[in-house]
């Protein structure tokens, strides 16, 4: 396990961007060798600086600020998404896919539609299907026909979960259908104009067994609000409550973090991964 630590939001969203191009790069994907990814959609919101310099903080989604600068790799022609397979890590249950707070919709206007990925090589749960089940069993087998899943990338939100698996989740579990805990209904609304009847009651998402499977996993987490939940991610033990605490385990996962997500974490902590930086740089090496 590592822990990346980075001054901003905005540097852990070029950190991580890098180390997507790295990993691409070195995998040297073609017509037969495809890169596969999964991705994160709409986390819970990051406090991150605009790029106009204004005096105030504005919030945005943990992983834009990462696919923007993708995106700026791409169109400088450094970044092919060519030979790139995604998979990402949930969809809301009986929204349009074009309705404007989808994660179909989410993926295309901030990333899919930037770049020069084939749409068939971009896999998002529909969680207008008319069998559910069908559809997460199908989605499982999409990523074992795609040879698994290289590199996940996830967020969290403050109670630790990832993707839909909130507290009390299987560390086992596998893609399925969930109904989501009041919290997050409620903390939804904002994204429904704060009416709570529009706001959907059930998701598809990925398992933790799922994201498990990859060959790495990266998280990122970042702001205050979080700082909590990336304690218990790595100071405490696993446990089903804070589902992220789960890649404890996985052989090579990176908790890639800022500043003030750190803010609960020991001392020590801090200072041993801090330590690491040059390492943990180096694996950026040759990188944008």
């Amino acid at each position: 396990m590592r822990l990346v630590i980075q001054d901003t939001y905005d540097e852990v969203s070029l950190w991580a961007a890098r180390y997507v191009y790295r990993r691409i790069i070195d995998f040297n994907p073609g017509p037969d060798k495809f890169f596969t990814l999964g991705l994160p959609t709409v986390q819970e919101t990051a406090i991150c600086h605009p790029a106009s310099h204004h005096p105030l903080y504005s919030l945005c989604s943990t992983p834009i600020g990462m696919y923007k600068k993708l995106v700026e790799f791409y169109k400088e022609g450094s970044l092919s998404f060519k030979y790139v397979k995604t998979f990402n890590m949930d969809e809301y249950v009986a929204i349009p896919r074009d309705h404007p707070e989808s994660y179909h919709s989410f993926m295309w206007n901030n990333f899919f539609k930037h770049i020069d990925i084939d749409p068939q090589n971009a896999h998002i749960l529909d969680g207008n299907a008319k069998d559910l089940v069908a559809e997460c069993n199908a989605f499982e087998e999409s990523i074992k026909n795609a040879g698994g899943i290289r590199l996940f990338i996830g967020g969290i939100g403050p109670d630790g979960h990832i993707a839909f698996n909130e507290p009390g989740s299987s560390l086992v579990s596998r893609t399925r259908v969930k109904s989501l805990a009041q919290e997050t209904i409620l903390a939804n609304a904002r994204f429904f104009d704060n009416d709570l009847s529009k706001v959907p009651t059930q998701a598809l998402t990925v398992g933790v067994g799922t994201v498990m499977d990859a060959d790495e996993v990266m998280i990122l987490i970042t702001g205050a609000h979080k700082a909590f939940a990336l304690h218990k991610a790595i100071e405490e033990g696993v446990s089903h409550m804070w589902t992220v605490s789960a890649f404890q385990q996985h052989p090579r996962t990176i908790f890639l973090c800022d500043e003030p997500a750190t803010n609960e974490l020991r001392v020590r902590t801090v200072k041993y991964f801090k330590g690491l930086m040059e390492l943990h740089n180096k694996m950026l090496e040759e990188s944008k």
